[in-house]
């Protein structure tokens, strides 16, 4: 991680634009914060990728935040394309002025340098990949798979680099942590599958109960006959592993394997596009 910070800071002088991939489920937690300071002075692009697992509401009110602090946000879907020509479109106009000057002093074909950063399982290599409408860059469903800087041509005037996805050494609360490990940013082997899918349930219940219901089969007495309203949480969460046959010898509740299956079913948009970060919490 230092050396790719490292090596970032010295390439950034080479730099126009500064694409930032993050995260559309969680615009500011997808944010490295280190990567925000190292940038601040260049010109800058939000990507609010995987907008199509996220709640289309909020994110064109994560748009209209970014807006606010001038600076320009898209959302995309990497994988279907979605926003790529607005962000090609975006580059060339945001550097017109620019290009205008170097015409002015002799210098007729100045290229665009854009650098793409962002944190690992993000999308950036498939974002790249869309970008340059080929596969140039490793794409891994691991975080981090990314493993050098690498230029590459976008267009005739153009040129991008990669750098590797960088995690930043300490989080600045449980609550990023815990939302970078509701998206696999953070590998489910490194926290307690079952506490993660807990606290992700909980959340889903306060802000997408219908689509929890939906999803699950549950109903309004399911979570009205619960006596106890702290333990509601816990108590659909094993209605939801017996209707799902996330049981084990003698009727006891698989909590491993009902974790693992809420987790992928947000993380797939199963139980609908979902933000876990809104603009009024910031």
């Amino acid at each position: 991680m230092l050396k790719t910070k490292k090596q970032i800071i010295e390439d950034i002088k080479l730099i126009d634009i500064v694409l930032e991939i993050c995260d559309a489920r969680i615009p500011l937690a997808s944010q490295n914060p280190d990567i925000k300071e190292i940038t601040k002075n260049k010109k800058k692009i939000i990507i609010l990728n995987k907008c199509d697992l996220a709640d289309e509401k909020e994110t064109a009110k994560w748009v209209s935040y970014f807006k606010k602090q001038r600076i320009t946000a898209i959302p995309t879907d990497a994988n279907n394309g979605k926003g790529i020509k607005e962000c090609l479109q975006t580059i060339n106009k945001m550097m017109e002025e620019d290009i205008q000057k170097a015409a002015s002093k002799g210098r007729i074909n100045k290229n665009i340098r854009i650098m793409i950063v962002g944190i690992p399982n993000v999308g950036k290599s498939s974002f790249i990949n869309r970008m340059i409408n080929k596969k140039s860059a490793v794409v891994g469903n691991r975080p981090g798979v990314t493993k050098q800087k690498q230029w590459l041509r976008i267009s005739s005037n153009i040129e991008l680099l990669d750098t590797p996805g960088v995690l930043w050494p300490k989080f600045e609360s449980e609550d990023v942590a815990l939302k970078l490990a509701y998206t696999g940013t953070i590998k489910d082997e490194l926290l307690q599958r079952t506490d993660i899918a807990y606290s992700l349930l909980d959340y889903l219940i306060k802000n997408y109960k219908e689509e929890l219901k939906l999803r699950y089969k549950l109903t309004d007495e399911n979570f009205d006959s619960i006596i106890d309203k702290r333990e509601v949480t816990l108590e659909i969460m094993n209605i939801i592993a017996r209707k799902r046959g996330a049981i084990v010898s003698g009727g006891e509740i698989d909590y491993e394997k009902v974790a693992v299956m809420i987790l992928n079913d947000f993380r797939t948009a199963k139980i609908g596009r979902i933000t876990l970060e809104k603009v009024n919490e910031g």
